[in-house]
């Protein structure tokens, strides 16, 4: 799993946790619950009964009396307001297609592949090619104008053009005809096994 959708579903998680016990917090308390089924609550624990309120009138002067806290809010939430927009905005600027479409031109209705399984095919397919000790594939672009990035770690014995033709009449050929995209550009990374990678596009 890639670290954004790692971090998206932390995130997640973590503001649905936040949002769970304070629904359930108030839930508790507007119902009486504690009452009802002779629950005691921990000391200072907030809205017990349905009279009370989260910030009582006196601390609510204590606190405005002082003349960082309004500031101090006014920030919080500012920073807050700002952190929710980056995050909005690092979801729309994904750097991969997620699903392509598939049965050539125009594509079937409803039928799409994910970018990682056409990027593990023809990673698979690559890597047994002869001379190929190693393939990795990303697919990155938007849907409708996807590009393949190669990376591939061949023998010492390996001729880099005839891997190219192989590569490019074989696994790329699959893919361009499994997507309908005869035009998708590639771009593959070389690098002989104990040597410095070389790039062709």
């Amino acid at each position: 799993m890639t670290p954004r959708p790692v971090l998206n579903r932390s995130l997640l998680a973590l503001a649905g946790l936040v949002l769970l016990g304070g629904g359930l917090l108030i839930l508790f308390a507007g119902l009486d619950i504690y009452r009802r089924h002779d629950l005691v609550p921990p000391t200072g624990w907030p809205l017990t009964t349905p009279d009370d309120v989260l910030l009582g009138s006196a601390d609510r002067a204590r606190w405005s009396s002082q003349g960082w806290w309004w500031p101090a809010v006014i920030a919080a939430l500012v920073l807050t307001a700002l952190l929710a927009l980056w995050w909005l905005l690092a979801q729309l600027r994904r750097r991969h297609p997620g699903a392509l479409p598939v049965g050539g031109t125009p594509p079937q209705e409803g039928v799409e592949l994910r970018d990682s399984a056409l990027s593990d095919a023809i990673a698979t397919e690559a890597g047994a090619l002869p001379a190929v000790e190693h393939a990795a594939v990303r697919i990155t672009g938007r849907p409708a104008h996807p590009r393949t990035r190669v990376a591939l770690t061949l023998t010492p014995q390996a001729s880099p053009g005839t891997v190219l033709d192989v590569l490019s009449e074989g696994p790329l050929r699959t893919a361009r005809r499994s997507t309908g995209i005869p035009g998708m550009p590639t771009e593959v990374r070389l690098q002989v096994a104990g040597h410095k990678p070389h790039r062709a596009e």
